[in-house]
């Protein structure tokens, strides 16, 4: 019979421990502050790679390779109006952007790699939100030409509370069938407690033409990550081949009706 010492047990156990432990998901953020700008003017976005739903951990985020928008045809880069800022102690982005005519911008970023040492991959996602400048309605579902990206299939701005958001997974162009879709909600402030962990992170899968769906339950944000399997690996840190998980972004906000004081029109 072999006999185990205590600090090999406890070793054995905390590693067990951590491989059942649930991987929350990461987001890659570019939040403006507004969805619709309806006298056009300027919009700020905040990037940030963290965990929306649970509030953090914010996750260092290098300076992105790519920032950008798509505004009446034009790719602008915004790298150059990127400024550092500081969440929980990790460095994320800001930048500030005008809209002078009506139509929808397309902003979208492209990070750098993360090494996600806890899942031995790197992360790499590619996301992007929609504002639209004016109130105009348009423009709204122009492709930013991203590896992986979604295709809003229901205008992504002006929606109420309850609305169904759906959208095509796209990798490289072409659908990507039967693609795991990750959402979740930007709890600000902790407002939601979530019953338990499964509640963190809701999972959809796209049926085979890429097609998803999801009403959004609360006002406020949400995120719908797309997450595929890139066809290159790159080196981990300790020089081996590692896989990398390529994540196609898109940020819904949904907007609560108000209703007029009775008698009023």
């Amino acid at each position: 019979m072999k006999f185990v010492s205590a600090q090999t047990l406890a070793a054995g156990l905390f590693a067990a421990a951590v491989s059942c432990a649930p991987a929350f998901a990461h987001f890659q953020e570019i939040l403006p502050s507004s969805d619709v700008l309806p006298d056009g003017g300027k919009v700020t976005l905040d990037l940030l790679f963290t965990h929306p739903m649970e509030g953090g951990p914010v996750m260092d985020m290098k300076r992105p390779k790519r920032v950008g928008a798509i505004v009446n045809g034009q790719t602008l880069d915004l790298s150059a109006s990127l400024k550092a800022t500081k969440k929980q102690g990790a460095t994320g982005w800001t930048l500030t952007h005008e809209l002078k005519e009506p139509g929808a911008a397309i902003y979208f970023v492209e990070p750098e790699p993360y090494w996600e040492q806890a899942e031995a991959k790197y992360i790499v996602h590619y996301a992007k939100v929609i504002v639209d400048g004016f109130a105009s309605g348009k423009g709204w579902d122009v492709s930013a030409g991203l590896p992986v990206e979604i295709e809003p299939l229901a205008r992504p701005t002006g929606l109420w509370t309850g609305n169904l958001f759906r959208g095509i997974v796209r990798k490289n162009g072409a659908p990507a069938p039967f693609a795991e879709v990750e959402v979740e909600y930007v709890n600000e402030g902790g407002a939601v407690t979530p019953p338990n962990d499964a509640f963190i992170t809701q999972v959809i899968k796209a049926d085979a033409q890429g097609v998803f769906a999801y009403a959004m339950p609360r006002a406020g944000w949400w995120g719908f990550a797309a997450l595929l399997e890139g066809d290159q690996k790159m080196k981990a840190p300790d020089g081996k081949d590692a896989p990398v998980e390529m994540g196609g972004l898109i940020w819904v906000k949904a907007t609560d009706m108000t209703a007029r004081p009775t008698g009023k029109r």
